[in-house]
Parts: structure tokens; sequence; C-alpha cells
């Protein structure tokens, strides 16, 4: 069985003294994990985390772990690695889609999404910002999208001053006021969506990236 895409490497990981296991999140086959021969000993060409390029997938049958093949063709990660911040960021993203997305399940948009993130994150003024727009993408996509745009009690469109942690939708300032010590005050912020993370987290049984948890 062969498949062939194009994608981000997220994570590497020694397998032996030469190869390593990859995962690699593609652009319509999500996060794919298989092989990479050689790669410890490379001297020319080593892949490294946040490189860009064509994929080759290749196994006897669906079920095994598979060899890639990996062409870079840019580094996405080089324009950030001078800068703290960004690294950090980089680093959430790459884990974030590691442990959260399914292997083999497509997740266009939130890769379309995250090569743009990258692609936006040198030049941006507020960095943290352009990834809390990402991260939010991201809770829609594994099914905890936030809805802002009326309250769950009545309806309304103005006063929208909470969120629920339970929902994920907005709550204004009456239907609110008896409940203020168990909802999110309003707006979403990084510390918000690391809640909703947490909570993915703990359903699935893994713990929250580090990488996430440092800010």
């Amino acid at each position: 069985m062969q498949i062939e895409t194009n994608g981000i490497l997220i994570n590497i990981r020694p397998f032996s003294e030469r190869d390593v296991i990859a995962h690699i999140f593609t652009s319509d086959n999500g996060v794919m994990v298989g092989m990479l021969r050689g790669a410890m000993s490379a001297k020319k060409n080593k892949p490294l985390i946040g490189q860009y390029g064509s994929v080759s997938w290749n196994a006897r049958i669906d079920s095994q772990l598979g060899v890639f093949h990996f062409e870079s063709e840019k580094n996405l990660s080089a324009p950030l690695m001078l800068n703290n911040d960004l690294l950090k960021i980089m680093n959430a993203v790459f884990a974030l889609i590691y442990t959260l997305v399914p292997e083999r399940e497509s997740y266009n948009h939130l890769y379309e999404r995250t090569i743009k993130l990258l692609q936006e994150l040198p030049d941006a003024d507020s960095p943290f910002d352009v990834y809390l727009k990402w991260e939010i993408e991201l809770l829609s996509d594994l099914g905890y999208a936030l809805d802002l745009t009326k309250c769950s009690g009545c309806g309304r469109t103005d006063n929208l001053v909470y969120l629920s942690p339970k929902t994920g939708r907005a709550v204004c300032a009456d239907c609110g006021a008896p409940y203020t010590d168990k909802l999110y005050k309003l707006p979403v912020n990084l510390n918000i969506t690391k809640r909703f993370v947490s909570g993915i987290c703990l359903g699935q049984g893994v713990d929250v990236p580090m990488a996430r948890k440092i800010f």
C-alpha cells in the first residue's frame, strides 16, 4: 500500500541508532506515523521538526507501521527559531496536534490553518493572539466549538460577558449573574482555551502537553 501527499513533520523519536519514528501532519490523511530510515545518521537533508514537503508512505498492509520517504521543500520553523515566544507557540501547536488529533483522519481545515499560522508568526504584531485563533479553531475541529454569538440562556446577542465551561456557549450578564463563580469571564483568552484543552485531554486519558502548559 502506498500513500502520497504533503505534510509537516511534527514529531520525531529515536527508534534505533539510524532510524526514527516520525509523525507527519498531512494535508489529506491527517496525522500519519511511520519510520524514517537513516534519519539519525543523515549528514545531508536531515529531517527536522517543522519541515514541510512531499510525503510517501509505504507498507505491505494498511495496519503496518509503514516507512516514510520525506522530501523537505521548506523549513517552516527556521524563521521562528531565534524568537523564544514564537518557538513556544510552534512547539505547542505540534504537541497538541500530536496528542489530540486522531491518526489517519482528515483535518484539512486545521492543516491549512496550521500552515498559515507558521507563515504569519514571524511578522505578527501579537503572535499569541494569532495562536489563540488557531487554538479556538483546533477546539472547533475536535468537536468543542465555542459559540460567542448569543446567550445560551435567553438568546440575546448583547451584553455577553460569560462563557459556559460545559457548553462553550456565551452567557449574558443577567443569565450568568447567579453562576458567576462557575462561568468563565469573556473575552476568550489562552487560560480559557487551555482549560478546554485540559478537558479534552482528560477525556482521552492523556496529559496536557508540557509545551502547552508553559503559557
